[in-house]
């Protein structure tokens, strides 16, 4: 794995073997700081293209973010860089779960699938073309 980003709330790197990249959240994350690594990513992915990403969510320890238009904009220029297929791996106490599930089932690009561990989540995008 080779690190393209690496802030206290938010670990980005190259996986070269299965040429994704893995985004590893930590700590807590409120709907800024939420929105600035998401900045981070988008620039990651058009630094290092790819079509998947592993998003990885499992180590933050508290979020108050929603989907909104700004996160509708960000997964539409997530696309745009070559963005297809996006495992994320939810927190374990994410209050707007549900919310974000529902939200979740109405996209069609890319294809984003929420998983509860790293491990699944991986089995997923390795089967993805």
């Amino acid at each position: 794995m080779r690190f393209l980003v690496d802030t206290p709330g938010l670990v980005i790197s190259h996986d070269a073997a299965n040429d994704w990249l893995y985004c590893d959240w930590r700590g807590q994350h409120d709907q800024e700081s939420s929105q600035a690594a998401c900045l981070l990513m988008l620039e990651a992915l058009r630094g290092q293209p790819c079509r998947k990403i592993l998003n990885d969510n499992s180590g933050v320890t508290r979020q108050t973010m929603q989907l909104t238009l700004w996160g509708a904009w960000w997964l539409e220029e997530m696309t745009a860089a070559g963005l297809q297929y996006l495992a994320w791996v939810f927190p374990r106490d994410f209050m707007m779960r549900q919310h974000t599930e529902q939200a979740l089932q109405h996209m069609q690009r890319p294809v984003v699938v929420a998983f509860d561990d790293v491990a699944s989540a991986y089995v997923w995008l390795q089967q993805r073309p």
